[in-house]
Order: structure tokens, then sequence, then C-alpha cells
């Protein structure tokens, strides 16, 4: 009986250790950021791969104003969460690789592009959906890392090490997605689904990562898109009922924003138990976003959050035949106080507290492990002191 207690003594405490080191990341120094994704993380990618006659959005004031005081081929006013990041890292702002092949890419890469897609454009067009062709998906955003990756780091165990030593920001990828078949508002059934394939993908690309030697991931789920203001606008009903109360945000979008996410997560639990030795850390972007448009006033933003400080016409300041950075078009005289930025982005300020709650908690799962860093680079200023509760 002795024995069968203290062996059961055992087994209690060598279960408990291992829930206690699986809900917990290794705390990692991390030299670079690699990033993959679209227009919530491109640092100036869709720029680079324009023609100059068929510049985005991006490339024309007020877009930059904010921090950079000029646009630099980011969807924003100013920084984005990847930005953040990097700051509170001690790196440089990761620059974008399409565009600028020949760039100093020692501290980072960035393969994020505007518009871009999980999925193939192939597949979505096979089931209806249009897709622009000039789209830079995800398996061709890996596919020209592992292309570039020798110039980067040489010899294949250098390569393996820049990679282990990286926080890789994979997305947010996805919704791009969505967003083409819901703007055209095929029925919500039919994107749903879209979602199985979509977690495939970005599991796929996970596991082609882990394979070349990555062992840090930021796996970043959707926003909740009913909280968009381009949703709000396209699928603007007098039906109240279909209106959170509190948010404004729209309820049968966010819920088919849940049901990517949970999916998502699931598929990131699998992933953990295929992986031991790889952090793979959920980005809880929806709910820290959500948290902004629930109680705004403790973040200093305007009361009622979800109009576009830049933008044209309706009851959300958003057309989508008029964009941000067109002519005539103007902008809030502080886009601190704003969330959306120009109906389909968000603002720096936005974007800095999602970043907090992702690098400060709680919003990563499992938190992050900042306990190697210096307490220089752990005491940052380049994000606000205040906490999430």
């Amino acid at each position: 009986m002795a024995f069968q207690a203290s062996h059961m003594l055992l087994s209690f405490i060598f279960s408990t250790l291992l829930v206690i080191v699986s809900s917990q990341t290794q705390c990692r120094n991390f030299k670079s950021i690699i990033s993959f994704g679209d227009s919530i993380t491109d640092t100036g990618n869709l720029l680079g791969l324009s023609k100059p006659n068929d510049l985005p959005e991006s490339a024309f004031p007020p877009y930059g104003e904010t921090f950079f005081h000029h646009p630099s081929g980011r969807f924003s006013d100013g920084r984005l969460i990847i930005d953040f990041i990097a700051e509170f890292l001690g790196i440089p702002h990761v620059p974008p690789f399409y565009g600028s092949e020949n760039g100093n890419f020692e501290k980072g890469v960035n393969f994020a592009v505007g518009g871009a897609t999980a999925l193939e454009c192939s597949i979505l067009e096979e089931k209806g959906i249009h897709c622009s062709q000039s789209n830079i998906s995800l398996g061709t955003q890996i596919k020209s890392f592992k292309e570039v990756l020798p110039n980067l780091c040489g010899s294949s165990s250098d390569c393996e090490n820049m990679i282990g030593n990286a926080l890789i920001l994979m997305g947010e990828i996805g919704g791009n997605d969505y967003n083409y078949p819901l703007f055209e508002r095929k029925a919500i059934k039919e994107v749903e689904e879209l979602v199985p394939l979509v977690i495939t993908t970005i599991s796929s690309a996970i596991s082609e990562l882990v394979n070349m030697g990555a062992r840090t991931f930021l796996v970043p789920g959707n926003f909740p898109l009913g909280c968009s203001v381009a949703y709000l606008t396209t699928y603007q009903t007098s039906n109240k009922e279909e209106y959170n109360p509190l948010t404004g945000c729209l309820t049968w979008l966010n819920k088919f924003s849940e049901y990517h996410n949970e999916q998502l997560q699931d598929e990131l639990i699998r992933l953990r138990k295929l992986y031991p030795h790889v952090n793979i850390i959920y980005g809880d972007y929806y709910n820290t976003l959500l948290r902004l448009m629930q109680e705004p006033s403790e973040f200093g933003l305007m009361e009622r959050p979800l109009p576009a400080c830049c933008g044209l016409g309706g009851p959300y300041n958003f057309t989508f035949s008029v964009k941000c950075g067109s002519k005539g078009v103007e902008y809030c005289s502080d886009p601190s106080k704003y969330v959306n930025w120009d109906g389909i982005h968000m603002t720096e300020a936005a974007y800095k507290w999602i970043s907090e709650g992702i690098l400060k908690g709680p919003y990563a799962i499992p938190s992050f492990d900042w306990s190697c860093l210096s307490s220089e680079i752990k005491n940052k200023e380049s994000l606000d002191t205040i906490f999430f509760d």
C-alpha cells in the first residue's frame, strides 16, 4: 500500500510538472523576426511589388503620418503590431522583402503582403470566389523565404541556428480568404466551408518551418469581423437584434471569427503535441480588440470607437469606392483616440494596445516568458506601462 501511495504521489507530481511546463514557453532571447501574413503585418511589401501607376493607398498620405511622418507602405497611420514587437525586443523594425531583395535582413525579414490569402487563388476561384491574381499567398511567401534563405545565413547549420533564434510571426493570415467571399455577399455557410482548408494551410506552413529549424511561433487568430467598419457598412441593417448592444458590432460575423479561432486553437494544440520541443503561441487578436470596443475610455479612446478616422460617408465614415489616401478624403485630427483607421485596418493606437496584450498578457496562449531578457528590454517604454486586468 505504501509503495502504491508513493507511486501515485510521484505520478501526481510528474503530471503536475507536465502541466506547468506545457502551459509556459521557454524564454528565448530572439535575435530576429521572420514574418508572414497580409496587410495587418505588411511593412511595405505590397508597395514594393506594385507598379508606379498602380500604387496601393498605403503609398499616399495620411498613411504613416503619426509615427513615420510619411507613407511607409504600412496600412495604418503609424506602427503595426510587428513594429511594437520589434521595439520591445530591441531590434529594428522588420524590413519588407519584396522590392528590397538586397536589403539588410540580419535582424529580420517580412514576407507579409497586403491582400494575401492563406489559400492559393486557384482554390478560391474554383469555388466561385474572385481573388486578385497579384495575390501573394502564404505558400508563395514560404517559397520566397526558402529561396532566399541561403543568402541570409550561408551554411545549413547557420540557417538552422538563425531560424531557431527567430520569432516566427505567422500572420495574421486567413482574413482575406473570408473577406473576398463575404464582401461578395456569399452565404456564410459557403464561407464556413473554407475554414478547415485555411487552418490546414496554416498548419502545414508551421510544420514546414519547424522542419527547417523554427522553434518559436506567434500564430494570431482573426479579429472580430463584426467590428470592422467595412463589414458594418456592407451588412448595415435596421434590425437592432443583429448588433451587440455594448459594442455595436455585428454578432453573427463575430461568431464566425470565433469559429475560425476555435478551429485554429484546436490545431495548435495538436501541433504542440506533435512538436513538444517547439513553442507555439496563440495570439488572441480577437479579444484584445474586443476589449478596446467594450471599454474604450480605459484606453484613452473616444466613447464611440467604431467610425473610421480616415474616410468619407455614412454612419461609420466609410465608402468602398472612396478610400483613405484619395483626394478629398480627410482624416481625424487625433488618430490616437480612434480604433479604426481606414475602415479595414486599425490605428497605431489600437495596434499598440493589442501588442501590449500579446507581449505582457493575458492575450498570448501560453504567455511569453521574458525572464531571460535584460531589464532594459523588458521595461521598454515603446509600449505604455498599463497592463490588462
